[in-house]
């Protein structure tokens, strides 16, 4: 896979924690980043981490005669969610560092 999407670290971020469907991914999302991604956007993004393995399905349920298929990590999902978060967290470090020799205040 290709560099890691901010809507893709996002979905891995919201199913770190337990296993959640579509709508409800989106919602997640939504809470963590104050920035709602459309349905067409959220499936695309998800496929793409299925299809690179870091997301698997974990089931499906009929609710209101839809059906809701949810999705967990799998470890190499969580493998990559850990990965580029240190990197993201490394970067942060760097710029708040940039920033303090330019007597930048916070």
């Amino acid at each position: 896979m290709a560099e890691m999407t901010r809507l893709q670290f996002d979905i891995l971020t919201a199913l770190a924690p337990a296993r959640r469907h579509g709508y409800a991914l989106i919602e997640e999302v939504e809470r963590m980043t104050k920035r709602r991604p459309g349905v067409a956007t959220l499936y695309a993004a998800l496929n793409k981490l299925e299809n690179a393995g870091f997301v698997i399905p974990a089931g499906d349920e009929i609710v209101d005669g839809r059906v809701r298929r949810y999705f967990v990590l799998s470890p190499s999902g969580v493998d990559a969610l850990a990965t580029e978060a240190t990197q993201m967290a490394t970067r942060s470090q760097i710029a708040m560092a940039s920033l303090g020799l330019r007597g930048a205040t916070a």
